[in-house]
């Protein structure tokens, strides 16, 4: 596997790229880079780890439906308590309650992201 250095918001990241994925890879970045620069620039978030949520969910929320795929099986340690909402109820919609859960152990995983 092939690593890549990229900036996202300023700061540096080594990451693990496939061999031939290098387009797509720089092209997620800059996806990435513009949402979280779009955000801290506008001045109401100022923590990184807020903003690389926000962005995401952003993303998420612009990717095609994919209503009528398969969705994978989430096992029960991919699902923690913190994908409840403020009121301790868990959100509405499944695919964002497994979004949630999904960025909570990415971003408790091993802080590359931080």
């Amino acid at each position: 596997m092939k690593q890549l250095e990229v900036q996202i918001m300023g700061q540096s990241y080594l990451l693990g790229c496939p061999e031939g994925g290098d387009s797509k890879l720089l092209d997620a970045v800059e996806k990435v880079d513009t949402a979280m620069c779009k955000i801290r620039d506008a001045g109401k978030v100022k923590a990184r780890d807020r903003i690389a949520v926000l962005a995401a969910l952003n993303l998420a929320f612009e990717v095609p439906d994919l209503s009528h795929a398969p969705e994978p099986a989430a096992t029960p340690a991919a699902q923690p308590a913190s994908a409840a909402t403020a009121t301790g109820d868990a959100p509405a919609d499944p695919r964002l309650a497994q979004l949630i859960a999904r960025l909570d152990q990415v971003l408790t995983g091993d802080g590359q992201l931080l």
